[in-house]
């Protein structure tokens, strides 16, 4: 029986099928949900410059390069740094078609891509959204989406942990809420403000509900979908006077006042539940330019002299005595 050489095996399968061979395999390695719907997108997108019936050993290094153009010309609008998230996507295809001999090795490379400064809200923006409302007469749909401001920037906490928070998850005793849901699938556990703590206190008063529903319930006191809830807090923010409406500024938010107030990246890095320090010190990056508002606050020098002339200013008061 001949041996099942690479090129032998790549002609007999297209694109699809080496897809449909990385969906099932990412699905065994149990992949969120999430990440799974990223890939297929991608490869979507990817299949409508190099079709999926096409066979996957034919691409190439300029074949990819030429998919960048391809966005560039019919996606305008597209960022750079989104473009390297398409690429990303099917470099981990192409890769693993590579591992598997379905195709040739090659270097799949991202393009450069200027750091954009990311979006937070200013503290104009926070104070109409935190501004809380009169509880005795205001809906219940108002107040509850007040608490949720109030604990999306307490807490930097991504969507998809949010709407999975059940009421049993927060450790009243010793200050903690527990994580079920997160994006690298790993529970956490993290501290809440005094603030925060007596905010959800109140809140519960008014929600009630057994400790296995979920926290923020919607209307019928089910478990929001993740597009039920950006759409709640969109009518919430406008409500306010805020045109902005994303959640993921609150996370932004959260690391920008965390860096500005002096906290350390290594503690910010946990409580984003980051697995490496990468997406931290880009933040520390992108905010640099803020950080001037208290940087003679922090800056050693100047505390060595504020220190002499504060002693200075002591022996004087002394002497004079």
């Amino acid at each position: 029986m001949p041996k099942l050489t690479m090129q032998t095996k790549s002609e007999e399968l297209t694109l699809q099928a080496v897809f449909d061979k990385f969906i099932a395999f990412k699905k065994i390695k149990n992949l969120s949900e999430a990440s799974i719907i990223y890939y297929e997108e991608c490869f979507k997108f990817f299949t409508k410059y190099y079709p999926a019936n096409k066979p996957c050993a034919d691409i190439t290094k300029d074949i990819c390069l030429g998919y960048v153009q391809h966005l560039r010309e019919t996606r305008p609008e597209v960022k750079d740094t989104t473009i390297n998230t398409y690429l990303r996507a099917i470099r981990s295809i192409l890769y693993f078609a590579m591992e598997h001999d379905y195709l040739p090795r090659f270097k799949v490379e991202l393009i450069k891509a200027d750091k954009e400064v990311k979006e937070t809200y200013t503290d104009v923006e926070l104070a109409l959204l935190l501004k809380k409302p009169a509880v005795k007469k205001c809906s219940f749909t108002e107040y509850r989406n007040w608490v949720i401001v109030n604990y999306l920037l307490a807490t930097g906490n991504r969507l998809g942990t949010v709407v999975n928070l059940r009421i049993r998850d927060i450790n009243f005793q010793d200050g903690v809420i527990t994580l079920t849901k997160t994006k690298n699938r790993h529970q956490q556990i993290i501290p809440l403000s005094k603030t925060m703590l007596k905010t959800l206190q109140e809140y519960l008063t008014f929600r009630k509900g057994a400790d296995d529903e979920f926290l923020f319930c919607n209307q019928f006191g089910k478990q929001f979908t993740k597009n039920g809830f950006k759409s709640t807090m969109i009518k919430y923010n406008h409500s306010r006077g805020v045109e902005k409406t994303s959640i993921h500024l609150f996370r932004h938010t959260f690391a920008k006042k965390w860096i500005m107030s002096g906290g350390d990246i290594f503690r910010l890095q946990k409580l984003l539940g980051h697995s490496s320090l990468d997406v931290v010190k880009e933040y520390v990056n992108i905010f640099g330019a803020d950080l001037k508002e208290q940087f003679d606050h922090f800056n050693p020098l100047e505390n060595v002299y504020r220190s002499q002339n504060l002693e200075a200013k002591t022996a004087l008061s002394m002497k004079r005595k």
